[in-house]
């Protein structure tokens, strides 16, 4: 008579004489199903995913020249889809405004891990690295350079744009460093959120608790904004970025002098 045994091995050669519990079974099934979706909900990456116009802002505190100090950049890139990176930068590094077209090569591996340099036109390389999400439509990275602790994002832009793609509600944040270059004074902190109403034509205007203005801005073809308005009685604020996801988002960094402050306009639920 056939025997049922609830400690039969799993691994062994069919034997009419035993059967596996339909329990034991179950927890094997149960434990394949769990493995083979860990496997298929892995994150893979070709070479190719990276590929098109992006851009990259950045802020931290780097120590790259010496002493550490404020920086704050825009860039508006173009990968390849092989290995070469090319466009140009703008950043705010201690309050001193600098533009450099950069070039350079990248390497995004098969587990999303991505690595690139930008060499400006000083000769000098600069090392990056982050991950690939789902999409290659962003990249939270940082800088690798010894003395650099600066991270920011990678984000999707469009091939062309026109000022109307700058339009509705935006929520608008402000942050970084204002140093008083005229006085030597004490770098102080920025910290402005708000709300910003682009008409997509040129006009905007901006609301937050410290300043309320009316302002203008300009989309070039490549996606690059430049967006300046009056903060009150206070000095005019100038920025620079670039529109990425369409539209929905412009990231930015502030050009004025003595300001390492990056900005983003993040459009509002059905703007």
């Amino acid at each position: 008579m056939p025997v049922t045994s609830a400690r039969s091995p799993l691994f062994m050669q069919p034997n009419p004489a035993r059967r596996i519990s339909s329990r034991r079974m179950s927890r094997v099934l149960l434990l394949s199903a769990l493995v083979l979706g860990c496997l298929c909900g892995a994150d893979v990456c070709a070479t190719a995913d990276l590929s098109g116009p992006y851009a990259l802002q950045l802020s931290g505190q780097s120590a790259i020249s010496g002493s550490p100090s404020p920086a704050a950049l825009i860039a508006r890139l173009e990968f390849d889809g092989k290995t070469a990176v090319t466009g140009y930068s703008s950043v705010n590094f201690n309050g001193l405004l600098l533009g450099n077209p950069v070039s350079g090569d990248y390497a995004l591996a098969s587990d999303c891990r991505l690595t690139w340099r930008l060499q400006d036109d000083s000769g000098a390389y600069q090392h990056f690295a982050g991950r690939v999400k789902p999409g290659a439509r962003r990249v939270d990275v940082r800088q690798t350079d010894r003395g650099a602790d600066v991270r920011g994002v990678l984000e999707k832009a469009s091939d062309t744009c026109r000022p109307i793609d700058f339009r509705g509600r935006y929520v608008l944040t402000l942050s970084g460093t204002s140093t008083a270059l005229a006085t030597g004074g004490e770098p102080r902190a920025v910290s402005i959120e708000g709300t910003a109403n682009a008409d997509g034509a040129a006009r905007m205007a901006v609301n937050t608790r410290d300043l309320q203005g009316e302002g203008s801005f300009e989309v070039d073809p490549d996606c690059v904004v430049r967006i300046g308005f009056q903060a009150g009685a206070g000095p005019a604020v100038k920025l620079r970025g670039v529109l990425v996801n369409g539209g929905q988002t412009v990231l930015a960094i502030q050009t004025d002098p003595g300001e390492s402050v990056i900005a983003r306009f993040v459009a509002s639920p059905g703007r």
